[in-house]
């Protein structure tokens, strides 16, 4: 069975996010092995530097390149945008290919490290728009959820 590993800075804190990733992980597991890890972010004040934004960020990079195995997702706004049949095919064939996990990067609010990015094997964008943070992970959960509907060749993908 694959496993999709979750990286992901701050905890779902709205019983809403919590119930509906509840819900997806629940769902999930009929297919794959789910592991999230939430981590903590490098506390910074209210108006960091530059300079302290990207020693947070290289921080948390680092903790981040430590925990992360397999073919590596770093999810970041400038990455590739496909639509939910080219991410189904990608997972797929990762597990193909003899690699059995899939490793998700969700950053911290101002985002990932340039390492990070560059040692992914792809970086991906859910959208041009800007969403609450926490909301990306259960969009994340519905997308892996709905790839695993796709090579199943489920109705849940209209």
């Amino acid at each position: 069975m694959q496993t999709i590993q979750i990286l992901a800075y701050g905890r779902l804190k709205e019983k809403y996010l919590r119930d509906a990733a509840a819900e997806y992980q629940k769902r999930l597991s009929r297919y794959c092995t789910l592991k999230c890890t939430e981590l903590e972010p490098v506390q910074l004040s209210e108006k960091a530097s530059e300079k302290e934004i990207a020693a947070a960020l290289e921080k948390e990079g680092q903790q981040l390149l430590k925990r992360t195995k397999g073919f590596t997702i770093a999810m970041c706004i400038e990455g590739k945008l496909m639509s939910s049949e080219s991410l189904s095919e990608k997972i797929c064939s990762v597990g193909v290919s003899g690699d059995s996990t899939v490793t998700f990067i969700i950053g911290s609010s101002y985002g990932l490290s340039d390492e990070v990015k560059r040692r992914a094997d792809l970086r991906l964008s859910m959208s041009p728009m800007t969403f609450p943070h926490q909301l990306a992970r259960v969009m994340l959960y519905e997308q892996i959820y709905r790839s695993y509907q796709i090579q199943s060749g489920s109705k849940y993908h209209k």
